[in-house]
């Protein structure tokens, strides 16, 4: 079973967040813990996201320490800041993971 991590950054999202789109992010979550190629990969195959109505739901994946962490959980309109922001900071996430 792999283990699925959240940013500090990721909670405060969550916990914002509505019943619909809390279940959402669980339900993935259960998803991870069973197969970690869940989502549709960007850019990198360790950085994925999935989608949910208009938002996106971003994490990346360790497959060799069978691990993932959430990092943002925005809309259509702010991806491509979100996506610059991960990337940019990759090294500080990915430490989480490995």
């Amino acid at each position: 079973m792999n283990e699925v991590l959240r940013t500090f950054e990721f909670r405060k999202i969550y916990d914002a967040s509505d019943k619909r789109e809390k279940d959402f992010i669980d339900n993935i979550k259960n998803q991870l813990h069973e197969n970690l190629n869940v989502g549709r990969p960007l850019k990198f195959d360790w950085f994925r996201e999935k989608r949910f109505e208009n938002k996106r739901l971003y994490y990346l994946i360790n497959k060799f320490t069978k691990k993932a962490i959430f990092v943002a959980f925005g809309s259509k309109k702010e991806q491509q800041k979100i996506i610059d922001h991960i990337i940019k900071n990759k090294a500080r996430y990915l430490k989480n993971i490995n």
